[in-house]
């Protein structure tokens, strides 16, 4: 398995990014808690998670290892694949996520789209007392804001690359930006379009 890629970060989109390491470029799927600090053309570590699939094998990338864990902890629930990992985490960062768990604040985990009644109950169940045991997690805030005329189009390829249907992540996010302004950070809108609907 590969446990990290150290290099260039050559492309940085909301939902993946690319990065040069001995000339090799490896596509690899963020959240948007890591989204949020990476710099173009810089060096950076992420760690990774690799998912082989009878069709492909992805790469799942993570700045720190607490996010990491909490995929990995996510991904062991039945009926929580990937990209659902990546869409909780995208909606709500590490520290936030282990309190509603903890606090069996089913309301909360359900707000995230793509999580029913029935899931967030049994997530809560499987990862209660594991995650009390763990202790603390780091979380971020997200606060980067890219360019106007991009934001849109990145949110909408995020939601899609996370498993939301493309005329229901364009709905959700024509309706954020008509109520909250055109001015929203992309970790943002991504954010509500996903605890929507």
């Amino acid at each position: 398995m590969i446990a990290y890629i150290d290099g260039k970060l050559t492309h940085k989109e909301a939902a993946y990014v690319i990065i040069e390491a001995n000339g090799v470029g490896y596509e690899i799927k963020i959240s948007l808690n890591t989204y949020s600090h990476l710099k173009l053309d810089e060096r950076c570590k992420l760690l990774t998670h690799m998912h082989v699939r009878e069709d492909a094998q992805i790469l799942y990338g993570f700045l720190e290892a607490s996010e990491k864990k909490m995929f990995l902890d996510l991904i062991s629930v039945s009926g929580i694949g990937p990209n659902t990992g990546l869409a909780i985490l995208s909606s709500a960062d590490p520290e936030e996520l282990k309190s509603n768990i903890i606090t069996e604040n089913v309301k909360a985990i359900q707000a995230i789209k793509g999580i029913g009644a029935k899931t967030a109950q049994r997530l809560i169940l499987e990862l209660k007392d594991k995650l009390k045991k763990d202790g603390l997690i780091g979380g971020t805030n997200l606060l980067s804001k890219p360019s106007h005329n991009t934001v849109k189009n990145e949110a909408l390829s995020a939601l899609v690359t996370l498993g939301i249907q493309k005329n229901i992540a364009e709905k959700s996010i024509d309706a954020i930006l008509k109520k909250e302004g055109d001015d929203v950070p992309l970790e943002t809108l991504i954010k509500l379009a996903l605890r929507t609907g």
